[in-house]
């Protein structure tokens, strides 16, 4: 069977490739940007990858398409497939159909640490001996793969509250079914597509209803957005996890969370001592191991195994150090994330500088959405330094006010790193914040720093 992927290089359906190729399927795809990681990935696989939506791509015709949710009506290959009557489906319709629907499927969502929970869950099970596969949104430095089939009934997969196409509207995790729920966290966001928290809170409900009674709903305790989606009606058994609080906690935990005990009923059942950050990863961490408990691993193997967990590319990613000034690289994009992230690195490094550097490039951020808790969430830093392109419908001067004279906004790439590395001296840290490419911002940094 040969199919064509339309936005194949994102990451979930960059994902959704190398599991058709695995099974056995001929595939191809094309982008608007052919570019790394994912396309290395791709290419390394034996997929053909074909730059920008045409329609010759589709000629001849594949047997299937599958849409990846940035498609839109009036793009070309979309026209294409409508006129010319091709079958087609969504990412995560194919998925539910040709990988998911035997599979003891465990799925992580929320706002925020899906693709670092997603990523610890799978590893705890392959530490474990389960074999399990996975779909991630992210590369795992213990697997360097987003995607694979696995040899057991066990699928985890980073399940995502965005919309699954064109002509589906329901999020993509309506369609996973799957009998160990995790919701991380639940605030507003994706302001492109949902109105207000009530309508992401609808669509989280429609998940729940899909999980067995036999199943497993794992959540933070006393987390009042989630609280209310429960009391929507509920039929599974519920998990709470929390930091000194809930059924399974995290308690005596170091400043900078790279070392906690795990406990339950009183009881101390395991300890994780590990190179990770911040009092979010601690929580996701709690969210893998009961994750991974309800499945069979004990707590104790669960946190063992945590302690060889080596992180997430983009997630607080230390991407080189040059004459003692160290560049990190970090996916956050949301004031929430941003906070955490900060927060943990600078429980990390104390009093050394912390130079954090933001592009606003989510839609949500581009809409000004979340402008007046940002500069909040900047705070931690000794410098701040905002892009501002010409994408953005508000202005970031709102924000250096804010923020007083530690803050600058720079429209240039080049204005930005040579701000951040003129006066950069040896225990400075640069943290890169953006859910893009930026530019190559990271490595200009480094060869500016040398």
């Amino acid at each position: 069977m040969h199919i064509h992927i339309l936005g194949i290089c994102g990451t979930f359906m960059g994902g959704v490739a190398l599991l058709a190729r695995e099974l056995g399927m001929t595939v191809s795809g094309s982008d608007a940007n052919v570019y790394p990681p994912m396309s290395d990935q791709l290419e390394a696989a034996g997929i053909k990858l074909q730059e920008g939506y045409l329609a010759e791509h589709l000629d001849p015709a594949p047997d299937l398409v599958v849409m990846g949710n940035a498609m839109s009506r009036g793009n070309p290959a979309v026209e294409y497939v409508l006129n010319k009557g091709l079958p087609y489906v969504s990412g995560p319709q194919w998925l539910a159909e040709q990988v998911l629907k035997d599979k003891w499927v465990l799925a992580v969502s929320g706002t925020h640490g899906k693709t670092t929970t997603s990523s610890m869950l799978a590893w705890i099970l392959h530490d474990a001996g389960m074999a399990p596969g996975f779909l991630i949104g992210g590369v795992p430095d213990n697997f360097g793969e987003t995607a694979r089939l696995g040899e057991t009934p066990f699928f985890v997969i980073e399940a995502d509250e965005y919309d699954t196409a064109f002509f589906d509207k329901r999020s993509k995790f309506v369609h996973y079914h799957p009998r160990t729920l995790v919701i991380n966290n639940l605030e507003f966001d994706h302001a492109d597509i949902f109105e207000d928290l009530a309508a992401i809170q609808k669509q989280f409900h429609h998940l729940i209803r899909t999980v067995p009674s036999e199943g497993l709903i794992i959540t933070p305790s006393h987390v009042d957005a989630i609280d209310e989606v429960i009391r929507q009606g509920c039929w599974t058994p519920q998990q709470t996890i929390g930091l000194n609080e809930g059924q399974l906690r995290a308690e005596n935990i170091a400043a900078d969370g790279g070392k906690f005990d795990v406990v339950t009923g009183g009881k101390n059942v395991g300890q994780v001592n590990w190179a990770l950050l911040g009092m979010h990863n601690v929580s996701n961490a709690l969210a893998a191991v009961a994750a991974a408990h309800h499945v069979g691993v004990t707590i104790d193997q669960a946190c063992q195994s945590l302690d060889k967990f080596e992180g997430i590319k983009r997630r607080l990613e230390l991407r080189g150090e040059v004459n003692g000034v160290r560049v990190y690289d970090d996916f956050a994009h949301h004031p929430t994330a941003i906070e955490t992230t900060l927060a943990g690195l600078r429980a990390k490094i104390g009093e050394q500088k912390l130079i954090a550097i933001l592009e606003p490039r989510s839609n949500t951020m581009k809409m000004g959405v979340h402008q007046q808790t940002l500069a909040d969430s900047l705070k931690a830093a000794d410098q701040v330094i905002l892009f501002e392109d010409a994408g953005l419908d508000w202005s970031l001067s709102e924000i250096t006010e804010q923020l007083g004279g530690k803050a600058r906004v720079e429209s240039s790439i080049d204005a930005i790193v040579a701000l951040a590395t003129d006066d950069a001296q040896a225990g400075d840290n640069i943290l890169v914040m953006s859910n893009g490419g930026f530019g190559g911002i990271h490595q200009k940094l480094l060869d500016a720093l040398a």
